[in-house]
């Protein structure tokens, strides 16, 4: 074999190797949907449209492993919500599902109480989305591993917002090249997912979904993640200081129809 054969079977095998691992690390994007609605009549129709029409619609499609949640305060809460929360292998799959027409006649009319509503009684008072690329260091959405009755687990949905895009960018360092993301896998958070929001109402901003048994280990494990020697040392960091202007702390209960 000569000398140019050669080189140009070791440049392919680079070429292949870096196409390998990059596909490897390619992040996964998410799409987080929140109904806003106000009373009984409005949380049926959600309901009733998600569990016998969208995520069959999307299952049929060959999309699984979409969450419906329900915020604890929705008991107390005027302004009441309901996340959907779908992963998506790039941005084309997810920019391809907000092309999608809803045709009511496939569905039945259960689809066509929520996408034929009247305006005076619509079946939300507002819908807002977020759209969210996963971080480095968390590349591709996790199914939570539970194990007790579905009705027990808890789901914490958190925002950290930042003062300014350097701040924020700061924080999401700190969840990756500074160890956070690691602190919580050692530590048992059964996270679904971790992302930065490229598109949504509150920006410059992360967020992420830990999942637990119960609402005492979900407690429990906060404690022991506040008393850990290596956070306190994390937190402590002088390049840490400041990056996160906002907290919203949101625990959840999964609709008995979601995928998990």
């Amino acid at each position: 074999m000569n000398y140019r054969i050669a080189a140009r079977i070791l440049m392919l095998f680079f070429v292949l190797l870096n196409v390998t691992a990059y596909a490897k690390h390619t992040s996964t994007y998410y799409q987080v949907t929140v109904y806003h609605y106000k009373n009984a009549d409005q949380e049926k129709l959600i309901d009733e449209f998600l569990r016998d029409a969208y995520l069959p619609g999307l299952h049929n499609k060959g999309q699984k492993n979409i969450g419906v949640f329900k915020p604890l305060a929705n008991d107390t809460a005027a302004d009441k919500t309901i996340y959907v929360i779908q992963s998506f292998k790039d941005i084309k799959q997810l920019a391809n599902l907000a092309n999608e027409t809803w045709d009511v006649s496939a569905y039945g009319n259960t689809a066509g109480a929520y996408l034929n509503s009247n305006y005076k009684t619509p079946p939300y008072s507002r819908m807002e989305r977020m759209v969210i690329n996963a971080f480095d260091m968390a590349p591709q959405f996790m199914v939570p591993n539970l194990t007790s009755p579905k009705s027990d687990h808890i789901y914490e949905f958190r925002s950290y917002e930042g003062a300014t895009e350097k701040l924020h960018n700061n924080k999401v360092k700190m969840f990756n090249q500074g160890g956070e993301i690691a602190l919580f896998k050692r530590l048992n958070f059964n996270a679904v997912f971790y992302g930065k929001v490229i598109a949504g109402a509150q920006m410059p901003n992360l967020v992420y979904m830990t999942s637990f048994e119960n609402k005492e280990e979900r407690d429990a494990h906060w404690k022991s993640f506040s008393a850990d020697a290596e956070w306190k040392k994390l937190s402590a960091m002088p390049e840490y200081q400041n990056n996160v202007s906002r907290n919203e702390t949101i625990l959840m209960k999964a609709a008995e129809y979601s995928d998990f």
